[in-house]
């Protein structure tokens, strides 16, 4: 089984004054891995940028970087995808290894790591937008009974979040601590990743954040609005038996056909859609609009 979707992601900045310099860094081509592959892919940026770089940072996404050193008084960035996604092999969850024995394969010791689980370490610690400690270790602690198989203890995680917390488009920011998300029990697609990571790296557990897209249905009898979608965001496990599991807190579920992969990182600033740092500008906030279509 295999479902084909277009994507159009456009992002408009309008500057209240012109831009003199700006660097741009865009997440914006999906990756290719094993239940997923790129078929088509366009980039359209207005003013041209003076200098185009594509390549892959340091987690193995595709980023492009763009120089612009002419004034400008707005920018458009437009993706274009077109995307296959691949079914998924069914996961025995209660097959997967106890928690704390794979918590204790992802601690140091003295002898030769294999790669699949020295890549993995990484997504152990804190980052810049998900901290770790007691608070978030006794949010989780029901889902962790000693001897849990990993991946039962991850889905009752998600099934906590998932019961426990509203979504609020207006209840954060970007920057809103995660202490502030858990004391609220209010927030986005964004903030439930985060907190999920940061209960399971408060334990030692291996995750990281993954960026998407999510094909939403419109109501009964309704057609499908133009850029009323949104960029999604999950979180993905690793496991020794399984490799990396992804989980959806926001929805409750294991993605499968209908999530669309593009990049993961340790939280959401290593893969932001589109970031950068400019000269002038003065106030400005992008308006983006981002629109999945079944193929």
């Amino acid at each position: 089984m295999s479902r084909r979707y277009q994507v159009l992601h456009d992002t408009h900045y309008r500057y209240a004054a012109p831009v003199s310099l700006a660097q741009q860094l865009a997440h914006l081509w999906p990756r290719d891995c094993a239940w997923q592959c790129c078929l088509t892919r366009t980039l359209q940026v207005s003013p041209e940028p003076c200098l185009r770089l594509d390549g892959s940072d340091v987690f193995g996404n595709p980023l492009t970087r763009m120089a612009f050193e002419r004034p400008h008084a707005a920018l458009h960035v437009r993706a274009e995808l077109t995307v296959e996604v691949l079914a998924r092999s069914a996961i025995d969850l209660q097959a997967s290894p106890p928690w704390p024995e794979v918590r204790q394969a992802l601690s140091y010791r003295r002898q030769a790591w294999q790669a699949e689980a020295l890549d993995a370490a990484r997504y152990r610690f804190a980052s810049p937008y998900v901290g770790v400690g007691t608070a978030f270790e006794d949010f989780a602690d029901v889902c962790f009974a000693p001897e849990q198989p990993l991946l039962l203890a991850v889905q009752a995680l998600m099934q906590k979040i998932y019961d426990e917390f509203a979504f609020d488009a207006g209840a954060t920011q970007v920057a809103t601590p995660l202490l502030t998300v858990l004391e609220q029990r209010r927030g986005v697609c964004q903030d439930f990743a985060h907190l999920m990571l940061a209960c399971l790296r408060s334990r030692g557990l291996a995750a990281r954040y993954v960026s998407g897209y999510l094909l939403t249905q419109p109501p009964p009898g309704q057609a499908r609005l133009i850029g009323a979608d949104a960029s999604h965001a999950w979180v993905s496990v690793y496991c020794p038996s399984n490799g990396w599991v992804d989980f959806d807190p926001t929805n409750n579920l294991l993605p499968a056909l209908e999530h669309i992969t593009l990049a993961w990182g340790r939280d959401f600033g290593d893969v932001s859609p589109l970031r950068g740092v400019i000269l002038g500008g003065g106030d400005h906030d992008p308006d983006v609009q981002v629109t999945v279509s079944p193929l």
